[in-house]
């Protein structure tokens, strides 16, 4: 069974940064998947923020964040991460890892969620304006 523990997060001021980290517990199977971030805001739907192949190779990110934020990971730590920066109002929400089951992108970019076996337990950002 794959844990993913995401970190952090926290308030920051609109244009600010934040780092946000995800550990998991599984290392064999860490090295050799896909990996996302996903948000969640209040009363909407899980969004698709960025994903990452299994070397990090090839990155693909939602238009919102696109320039802004950077997703990137460290297979000898089993960590990925989610840097970003330019922080507006709305990117407050929960932020989520998740774990796929394959190794690289699909042709829509690992952007569903269905894709994803594994989730972490979501760490906030609050982005005040």
């Amino acid at each position: 069974q794959v844990q993913l523990v995401e970190s952090g997060g926290g308030l920051v001021q609109a244009g600010g940064s934040l780092r946000l980290s995800c550990a998991a517990s599984a290392g064999r199977t860490f090295s050799s998947r896909v990996m996302a971030w996903f948000r969640q805001a209040p009363g909407k739907e899980r969004e698709f923020v960025a994903a990452i192949d299994w070397n990090g190779g090839v990155t693909n990110y939602a238009d919102s964040v696109k320039g802004r934020f950077t997703i990137s990971r460290d297979n000898v730590k089993n960590t990925v991460y989610l840097q970003m920066n330019s922080l507006k109002s709305e990117d407050t929400a929960v932020y989520y890892c998740a774990q796929d089951r394959r190794m690289w992108l699909d042709s829509s970019g690992s952007r569903r969620t269905a894709e994803y076996d594994y989730w972490g337990q979501g760490t906030q950002v609050t982005v005040s304006s």
